[in-house]
């Protein structure tokens, strides 16, 4: 039986499950010391047991994203804080290939402010 952390995976739609894993496998082989837990109902990476990130998909525009955990202290222009004192988003577009360099330089900015 699934864990509630692959079933969360397992339930989307192609090409959104296929970029949550690209994510999430990508997140992870930033630094030995991420690990992917589920907590909040939600994939969250943690840096040295603190958060750092979570995977989610938004609402409004049905596409996946990164929320990072400490994202007031990041300025990236791709960010987005909408609602949220703490976190901002990079949403990402299923369809195109991911920003990896974007991403692997927002995850080190994240694991920086720990």
């Amino acid at each position: 039986m699934p864990t509630p952390l692959e079933e969360f995976y397992l339930q989307k739609e192609e090409p959104i499950r296929g970029c949550l894993l690209a994510l999430s496998a990508l997140i992870q082989s930033q630094d030995q010391k991420i690990t992917a837990e589920w907590k909040y109902k939600m994939p969250f990476f943690y840096y040295q047991g603190k958060m750092l990130c979570y995977l989610w998909v938004h609402k409004t525009f049905k596409q996946p994203y990164i929320g990072f955990a400490d994202g007031y202290g990041l300025d990236h222009p791709e960010l987005i804080q909408e609602k949220r004192a703490r976190m901002k988003i990079l949403l990402l577009d299923p369809l195109q290939d991911l920003p990896v360099g974007v991403i692997n330089h927002l995850i080190k900015a994240a694991i920086a402010l720990h």
